[in-house]
């Protein structure tokens, strides 16, 4: 066996083992020991730069000795490609953000796009970057590589992810065209009075709140069904508290009172107003009812209604979930919602780091169930379906009479 290759199979032994300065220190090391050339063979079996293995033989002739804890020289090393490459955060996230599984609450988000097709995208776009530097970075944001869990309440359409994507490049353009975007839902419902509601909050100590020991509906305070409005741009909500059944004339209701309340003095030159909703209940991409009820809006307002549903199954996408939804479930954690003006005034306290603002109504209208619309009152609507998936993205217009 030649020197070479016996230092190649030390290397190979060793190598895992060591720190960066370790690693440079066995280098010179063993460059010192090969005697001439030992430098230029030792770059060649570890990869090392010359300037380094030099560096090393300083250090192991006491030379240049680094501050104590350091293993190497201050502002020494290549610098980070997030420091030195100011959008390349901005662009990996904007390519992972289309295609991000899972529970969006969860501060552990993952991707379903490998490694090697991420660094493609990104090298496509002109940063010079490797796989094992894109899942440093991914693991710096907070994503890890996880397997499959049973979390999704129904089948994956094929075009899930092109769906999420049309979305996302019709929520941008609405955007910069400065016209307003809203996430609609509505929140489970709740029971008003003293029942037990998950979670703690803070009292003296052996005194607990006392509730009901069975969740028995109170005829008299019954159920509240709160209908939320997020406008993406502003972190702001409008919350609807219904006492009566959650239908789509409830639903286009709620957005009514966001436009009256909050939407039509944010956005005094709006013409248009997108909203993006899930597939089901009171605003499905199927309820016939929603889009008789998003005409009038229209015909009201004179705005034009651009629609877009999330997939089946996929909920938890809907930003209106995790950005007020959740807030609001921390707020009132461990609170019996003994009455309406309580879940109100614990609605409206609810705030975040980033800044959300919301308000809250008490709606006590009659919205009946079962009404039936029949195929002449859908023909009469001005109701104009996209090329892709029409019955996920419509625009619904202002009937001129």
């Amino acid at each position: 066996m030649t020197t070479i290759d016996q230092m190649h199979t030390r290397f190979q032994a060793i190598w895992p083992h060591l720190d960066e300065k370790g690693r440079r220190l066995w280098a010179a090391s063993e460059a010192k020991a090969a005697g001439r050339g030992g430098l230029k063979v030792v770059h060649e079996v570890t990869g090392l730069s010359r300037t380094v293995i030099s560096e090393g033989k300083c250090e192991l002739a006491g030379e240049r000795p680094l501050p104590e804890g350091r293993i190497r020289r201050a502002g020494a090393g290549r610098k980070s490609l997030k420091d030195t490459n100011g959008v390349l955060l901005d662009d990996l996230k904007s390519l992972v953000e289309s295609s991000t599984m899972g529970d969006p609450e969860s501060p552990l988000l993952w991707t379903t796009q490998s490694l090697r097709s991420l660094a493609a995208a990104l090298q496509s776009r002109g940063h010079k970057i490797g796989h094992v530097t894109v899942g440093t970075l991914l693991a710096e944001q907070g994503y890890s590589l996880q397997g499959n869990r049973k979390t999704l309440e129904g089948t994956s359409h094929p075009d899930r992810d092109a769906q999420f994507q049309f979305i996302r490049e019709r929520v941008e353009a609405s955007q910069e065209q400065g016209q307003p975007v809203i996430s609609v839902d509505t929140k489970k419902k709740e029971l008003v009075g003293f029942y037990k509601n998950g979670g703690r909050s803070y009292r003296p100590k052996g005194d607990p709140v006392k509730v009901k020991v069975h969740d028995f509906e109170d005829k008299e305070l019954g159920k509240v069904a709160p209908y939320g409005v997020y406008d993406l741009k502003h972190n702001e909500a409008w919350v609807n508290v219904g006492t009566d059944y959650d239908t789509s004339a409830f639903a286009v209701e709620s957005i009514r009172q966001w436009w009256r309340m909050m939407g039509k003095d944010r956005y005094p030159s709006a013409t248009r107003l997108m909203i993006t909703a899930d597939s089901g209940g009171s605003n499905g991409a199927r309820v016939r009812l929603w889009k008789k009820e998003l005409q009038k809006f229209a015909n009201d307002t004179g705005l034009e209604i651009q629609v877009s549903h999330f997939p089946p199954g996929t909920s938890k996408w809907n930003k209106i979930e995790h950005r007020l939804f959740s807030a609001i479930s921390l707020n009132w954690r461990g609170r019996p919602l003994i009455n309406h003006e309580v879940i109100i005034n614990l609605i409206e306290s609810t705030t975040t780091r980033t800044g959300l603002k919301v308000r809250a109504g008490l709606d006590t209208n009659h919205y009946p169930k079962g009404i039936r619309v029949s195929d002449a009152e859908m023909n009469a609507l001005s109701h104009h379906p996209e090329h892709f998936h029409g019955e996920w993205n419509y625009t619904i217009a202002k009937k001129h009479e």
